[in-house]
């Protein structure tokens, strides 16, 4: 078994492969080489991005690569599931919280979790409340791989992007041999390991450094998990996370302090994170729980663990 780490798209990259070391190195040469190149393709925080140059023609139609078209494309479906709860439309909101940089650089991020909770937060899973459906908007020609944003709508794939790249680079190194990549905590599986075992995943405690609140045993598909105790700063005073709810345009407020998610592939369990950390505990677990082919565990600030009904059993 052969692994690499770096740094990609703002997060930490794991890559591994359980294969014959040769073809396993020459596999995660190559994933860490695409990993970049979808970075310098979709990063926000790249002036020089093909992200950036298409927010800057907002209101025209523009011609995009391949990896950019199929990125937003996949924001834009994970908006139609989330009821536009999930979307890739809300760069000026989450700028105007205080996160116009990348993380490392943001002067005033705080490096510890949430003291207490902040809100009850179990809002239903509702339409829209202020207008903040630009997603529907955005108009695609596949043919000619052409999109065209709305005047003034700027996108961010931060929500979606390495959940889905982690899915597009697993699904390639298969034919190496089982991998796994870990995505900033968006990881895809694509098999058992060559023994016939599960790949071990240890859930964090977001509430105690470097303890483990369980351990999943999967054989593919994808786990995520995201908090407000991993990217949050102060600004005025003010606690902000990058979560932000389309419905009020501000960083959310909730009893969730992070969420686990596993689902056929990482970037469906990504974008359940983040459902469960708008909607809050008592709606979080609901929309897990009618949803099949969706498990998850939930944190509150106040340290207690909620499971969806299908998640006991593979904790």
């Amino acid at each position: 078994m052969q692994q690499i780490t770096f740094r990609a798209m703002g997060t930490e990259i794991l890559v591994v492969i359980d294969a014959e070391p040769q073809r396993a190195r020459k596999g995660l040469a190559w994933a860490q080489a695409h990993f970049l190149e979808l970075e310098r393709r979709l990063s926000r925080f790249r002036p020089e991005s093909e992200l950036s140059a298409l927010n800057r023609r907002a209101g025209t139609s523009v011609r995009v690569s391949q990896p950019l078209y199929d990125a937003l494309t996949a924001g834009i479906r994970a908006a139609h599931r989330s009821n536009g709860l999930v979307t890739p439309t809300l760069l000026n909101e989450v700028t105007a919280a205080g996160y116009g940089c990348s993380y490392d650089l943001l002067a005033d991020r705080l490096p510890a979790p949430v003291a207490k909770p902040v809100a009850s937060g179990n809002r239903p899973a509702l339409a829209i409340e202020r207008g903040r459906s630009d997603w529907q908007q955005i108009r695609f020609n596949p043919e000619q791989r052409r999109i065209w944003l709305p005047a003034g709508v700027q996108i961010d794939l931060g929500g979606i992007a390495k959940g889905w790249a982690a899915d597009l680079i697993t699904r390639r190194l298969a034919d190496i041999g089982p991998s796994l990549v870990d995505a900033g905590g968006d990881i895809a599986i694509s098999g058992l390991l060559r023994d016939g075992t599960t790949w071990p995943i240890g859930v964090a405690n977001p509430l105690e450094a470097g303890q483990s609140l369980g351990l999943l045993e999967l054989a593919r598909g994808g786990v995520a998990t995201s908090g407000r105790d991993r990217r949050r700063w102060m600004r005025d005073g003010v606690m902000q996370h990058h979560i932000i709810d389309p419905r009020s345009g501000q960083p959310a407020i909730t009893d969730v302090l992070a969420a686990t998610v596993i689902a056929p592939h990482a970037q469906q369990a990504e974008v359940a994170t983040k459902m469960a950390l708008i909607l809050g505990t008592q709606a979080g677990i609901a929309w897990l729980d009618a949803r099949p082919q969706l498990a998850g565990l939930l944190i509150r600030e106040d340290g207690q663990v909620l499971l969806s009904k299908r998640m006991p059993r593979l904790v």
